[in-house]
């Protein structure tokens, strides 16, 4: 027999669902049946698969040991290959006992469903990091937002389930979110500032086109632009001009920045998607550009469990810094 205590993450679950979140590699079938034998009590009585489970029950599971352990054990997975082993503290932004914030590094996969890949996910990362802090029984730390393969940005990760669900709608519904970006661009540019309100279609089946297409017909968009420094760069046929510009967006649609930024013919540097296949190969060559240049330098969210907001700004990562100083190297 296993006696469980409901914690906070674990509470506000119906019984039948908690079962299976606990006992993962059991059926459906064999949840129901051990509530309806009793061999599933709450505060010692027999409750029904839709008992919603309270804070501080006491949950008892009348199998054996050596079920509970072959029910609940993760089932092993191949050894993987990776980029990083693990979290460390140079890529945590803050840490408190309801949030981790971290400045995901490009070329790191968030979750493993993602991408078929051999390389460890951002998320399997943070639960080694975390993995001796008690978090519940069916609940991990878990994702807020998710982000490109090759971006790198400021990443939250929840440690307390009442937060993740308030930061998840926040994001989904774009309340008390705030983010900027910091994009390397092509030129020729005009102006200063400016606003794009462009609505993207999403096509999610696409193969010989873009995933993501300007669209009067579909979901609206609206990226805010703000030029901050200009540079020139000398190739073999031509003098570029590439600026610098921070980027703050009111709606979270996939690509939203990348598109927006290449409908005005001023694609982000290093964008293999959504930009000229020479220029890239250039670049490449050049000036070691190995994606685009997009990263997520600052957020601000809304803490509901601490009631107050709370702000994270996270660097540029090391290749956009050296692009820079190639870039002024150039021009000297």
């Amino acid at each position: 027999m296993k006696l469980l205590s409901i914690t906070e993450n674990d509470a506000q679950q119906r019984l039948d669902k908690f079962l299976k979140k606990l006992l993962k590699n059991s059926s459906m079938s064999y949840i129901y049946k051990l509530i309806r034998k009793g061999n599933i009590k709450v505060n010692g009585k027999k409750k029904k698969n839709d008992y919603l489970l309270l804070l501080n029950d006491e949950l008892k599971i009348y199998i054996h040991d050596d079920e509970y352990d072959s029910l609940t054990q993760s089932k092993k997975t191949q050894t993987r290959k990776t980029l990083k082993t693990h979290i460390t503290k140079k890529d945590i932004i803050h840490e408190d006992t309801h949030l981790l914030v971290i400045n995901k590094k490009p070329w790191v996969i968030v979750h493993p469903w993602d991408f078929k890949t051999q390389e460890l996910s951002l998320i399997e990362q943070v639960h080694d990091y975390v993995w001796e802090e008690k978090w519940g029984h069916t609940f991990k730390p878990s994702l807020v937002h998710r982000i490109d393969k090759e971006t790198s940005w400021i990443i939250l990760i929840a440690k307390q389930k009442q937060l993740l669900t308030q930061l998840v709608s926040d994001f989904k519904n774009q309340k008390n979110i705030s983010k900027t970006y910091t994009a390397f661009c092509l030129g020729p540019v005009s102006r200063n500032s400016w606003t794009i309100k462009k609505k993207l279609l999403r096509i999610t089946d696409a193969k010989n086109e873009n995933k993501v297409q300007i669209s009067e017909k579909w979901q609206a968009a609206i990226s805010h632009f703000r030029l901050k420094n200009s540079y020139s760069l000398k190739t073999t046929k031509e003098t570029l001009q590439i600026h610098e510009f921070s980027i703050t967006i009111e709606t979270g649609r996939m690509h939203q920045i990348r598109v927006h930024m290449a409908s005005l013919w001023n694609p982000i540097v290093g964008d293999t998607k959504y930009w000229d296949k020479k220029l890239n190969s250039f670049l490449k060559n050049n000036f070691w550009v190995e994606r685009q240049f997009l990263h997520a330098s600052k957020m601000s969210i809304y803490n509901s469990l601490e009631k107050k907001q709370m702000h994270f700004t996270a660097p540029l990562p090391k290749d956009m810094r050296s692009f820079i100083s190639n870039l002024l190297r150039q021009q000297k």
